[in-house]
């Protein structure tokens, strides 16, 4: 054999070797890689080629699966959609899965490492295998009163079982149907163009995703700072807060919404009560950022938290002047918190100042309906001592009695409560963000805590008729009632 072709001879053998490599790397060392990979069309089919578990809600199944006629034998189907798909999210063969369905995807596919077992008994007797439950803590009657409360308007609410971090109702609207956008049809794929067009963004989670200045709902954390770390001792003495009150280094005043109400000076439960706005101000620019940073990490600010569906972290900024700090006092500035977060400050200050870990899931199930995974209540930080929780409960109480939390008042029933309106816009141009937060007592503890969040721009409702009180307050007594009557 001559060099040129023996050369030629020897190259195209490294290739042959080379090929034979690659394919041997693929098929063995890439195989689960690509077995997997979410752009492999086999995979897709597979996930969908039975029944998916469903979503438990009050022990009843709010999704479903129904027969398709094509590749992807089966699709989701959601019951009461629009006012669960804060919890369930959407699984669509097209667009994906989020939330629940997304977080336990695999369980809710039968694709589930857990489900080997029972998989491999179902092919031995011929059974038909499905997936897995995911069993909730949502109340139905919480959740209803919830959503049906929000009506007409852009908001959310979130209640939670102060005693083990439980969430028994989120509720976001405007909402939409994730059964509309489930299959890959042309319709859902319009369904879905539609959605993502609208203005109002009804797939936005606003109780989870979103952050809005929380206004003086604000106010019961910084008042629990103010004992906590002894800026404040007894509740009822006089203050020396002026109203209208400078704020420091800056020329700016800043009244009161009542022009009436008793806030010159006022003591701390007094402050409360009329929602006086000097009072925490105050308290803010004399406790500085540290420390009121210091309390709002320990309710669980700047830190996101797992439901296990993930929530944005609320935020109390590091960096903040002694204006911006008092400013701060009275929920406004910038911080910036979810739904959720202030949800889980009422429920710590109800639970004697102890923040339990807020979760959605009770138990994830098998086919077979056998447990495999179930919940236990975690405490996520003593945000403060049961003493200054007690006093700030004190204030709550007396705030719905005598001050601005009146519609939340349930007859028989301890309830402690604040109202807040917050600034929206450049120069509070829109309409101002209404709040509302409460909570429930019952012998032993508060088996609820609420908090409502209201964006009223666009329902048509005037300026002067907009209050934490009017609009929220009546929304978080009617999710109380409904745990309560349970």
């Amino acid at each position: 054999m001559n060099r040129p072709v023996r050369h030629i001879a020897i190259f195209v053998g490294v290739l042959v070797f080379a090929l034979l490599a690659q394919a041997t790397w693929v098929q063995f060392a890439r195989n689960g890689e690509l077995s997997n990979h979410e752009k492999n069309h086999r995979v897709t089919i597979a996930r969908f080629a039975q029944p998916r578990g469903s979503i438990i809600v009050g022990g009843q199944p709010v999704t479903g699966s129904v027969a398709t006629d094509g590749d992807l034998k089966y699709k989701r189907t959601f019951k009461d959609g629009a006012m669960y798909a804060p919890v369930t999210g959407f699984s669509s063969q097209g667009y994906g899965n989020t939330f629940l369905e997304g977080v336990n995807d695999k369980l809710l596919s039968g694709k589930d490492d857990r489900l080997f077992f029972q998989h491999t008994s179902d092919m031995l007797t011929g059974k038909k295998s499905g997936g897995g439950d995911v069993v909730t803590t949502i109340d139905p009657k919480a959740q209803k009163a919830a959503y049906e409360g929000l009506g007409k308007y852009k908001g959310a609410v979130v209640a939670l079982d102060p005693r083990t971090g439980k969430i028994l109702a989120l509720a976001s609207t405007p909402s939409y149907d994730p059964s509309l956008i489930a299959g890959q049809s042309a319709k859902d794929k319009a369904e879905w163009k539609k959605l993502q067009d609208d203005k109002d963004k009804p797939m936005n989670n606003r109780a989870l995703r979103e952050r809005f200045p929380p206004g003086s709902t604000f106010k019961i954390l910084t008042a629990a700072a103010a004992l906590e770390h002894g800026l404040v001792s007894d509740i009822d003495a006089k203050g020396d807060a002026p109203a209208p009150y400078q704020l420091p280094d800056s020329t700016t005043k800043i009244g009161n919404d009542i022009a009436s109400a008793p806030c010159d000076k006022a003591s701390l439960k007094t402050g409360l009560q009329w929602s006086c706005n000097n009072v925490f101000l105050d308290l803010a620019a004399k406790l500085g950022k540290d420390k009121m940073r210091e309390t709002a990490e320990k309710f669980g600010f700047n830190s996101e938290v797992f439901t296990p569906v993930r929530a944005s972290e609320s935020l109390y900024p590091k960096k903040l002047d002694r204006p911006q700090t008092a400013l701060t006092g009275m929920g406004q500035g910038s911080l910036d918190s979810t739904p959720l977060q202030i949800a889980m400050m009422t429920a710590g200050l109800a639970n004697d100042g102890k923040v339990m870990k807020p979760y959605m899931v009770e138990e994830l199930r098998g086919p077979d309906l056998s447990v495999l995974e179930k919940h236990q209540p975690e405490v996520m930080n003593q945000a403060v001592s049961a003493e200054t929780a007690k006093k700030v409960q004190a204030m709550m109480e007396n705030t719905a009695e005598n001050g601005t939390g009146k519609k939340a008042l349930i007859d028989g029933v301890t309830v402690g409560a604040k109202t807040g309106t917050a600034q929206h816009g450049v120069n509070n141009e829109k309409l101002p963000y209404a709040w509302f937060v409460s909570y429930a007592k019952q012998g032993d503890g508060s088996p609820v805590a609420v908090a409502v969040f209201i964006d009223p721009e666009g329902s048509g409702i005037d300026r002067e008729e907009i209050s934490g009180g009017g609009l929220a307050g009546p929304i978080a007594k009617k999710v109380m009632e409904s745990v309560l009557k349970k």
